[in-house]
């Protein structure tokens, strides 16, 4: 048999777009004849794959998981191009599968390049997941949360599945206190940042995005001078809506959804109480599915649908 160098699969893979370990396979089953590899990968629907990642992927679920010592968290988003399929039972156990490997490796590219714990590569899992199911998916993104002392605490909002679901916050607490309580605080915290209408931009007002802030500051200015207030007037104006607008924006700040006359700062102080130690949020992270993602055309999206569920 011919030897399989690494180059002869990263040949392969480039080629065919399909996973690193089917080209390898298929290099084998024929012999190191990257042409015969080819076929061979065409018959499987492997090569297909890559026809596909051109196309918008902003559908999908975004899946949440925590350790068992309650102490780190992860949520990542899986993206596939129509709801139909983010029902699909082989998808959603991928996107938990992918969150299982979210808790011990960190960032998009590591996740892809690690193996779940049934002994397959994530980047060839979602290729033959493409291969299998016909459109075009990704892992776009991934955030851990961990706490030295204390509880991480995850929400998943309207479900789509076990452990996955359209909206997931995660919530991290650091504190010395009993853990059951400070999970139970930080699931609140964490329904309140999926519910709340100003969806929190920041911990505090110094974690704001400094471009955020000069964005915000830029609108302010423009319409206190539209005002026809005198100029230092004005400028008193926009430092006002500023602080205004950061205790909107930031999460310590912002009036507890399930109690709006105290806010998420003075919740976290009665809980330190409670608990008998300094309680301190020490992060959060939304995600909600698909924000941000540009869906492409939709007469074309409506297409893809179309011919997916036989209705074309």
């Amino acid at each position: 048999m011919a030897e399989i160098t690494a180059q002869l699969v990263k040949d392969l893979r480039e080629k065919s777009g399909a996973g690193m370990m089917d080209c390898k396979k298929a290099l084998q089953e024929n012999n190191g004849d990257v042409e015969a590899a080819m076929d061979w990968l065409r018959t499987k629907g492997l090569s297909k794959a890559a026809k596909k990642s051109d196309r918008a992927a902003a559908e999908g679920v975004v899946a949440g998981l925590i350790a068992p010592d309650g102490k780190s968290g992860v949520l990542i988003e899986l993206n596939s191009e129509t709801d139909f399929v983010a029902k699909n039972d082989k998808f959603q156990q991928a996107a938990r599968d992918i969150a299982q490997v979210a808790l011990t490796v960190e960032g998009v590219e590591a996740i892809s390049a690690a193996k779940t714990a049934g002994g397959e590569v994530v980047s060839d899992l979602v290729t033959n997941l493409i291969a299998t199911i016909g459109e075009n998916m990704r892992l776009r993104r991934s955030a851990r949360l961990t706490v030295g002392q204390g509880a991480v605490a995850l929400y998943l909002h309207n479900l789509a599945g076990e452990g996955v679901a359209r909206l997931g916050v995660l919530v991290a607490l650091e504190g010395a206190g009993d853990q059951a309580a400070l999970k139970d605080v930080g699931r609140r915290i964490a329904m309140h940042v999926a519910g709340t209408p100003t969806p929190p931009l920041a911990l505090t007002s110094d974690e704001l995005d400094p471009e955020v802030v000069a964005k915000e500051r830029e609108i302010q200015t423009q319409t206190a001078m539209e005002s026809g207030k005198p100029r230092e007037i004005a400028e008193k104006m926009v430092e006002g809506r500023i602080r205004k607008w950061q205790e909107e924006v930031v999460l310590l700040k912002q009036p507890f959804v399930m109690n709006p006359d105290q806010t998420i700062e003075q919740l976290i102080a009665e809980t330190s109480k409670q608990v008998g130690s300094p309680v301190a949020v020490k992060g959060f992270v939304r995600f909600a599915l698909g924000e941000g993602v540009d869906r492409g055309p939709s007469g074309d999206f409506a297409a893809e649908v179309a011919q997916l569920t036989g209705q074309a």
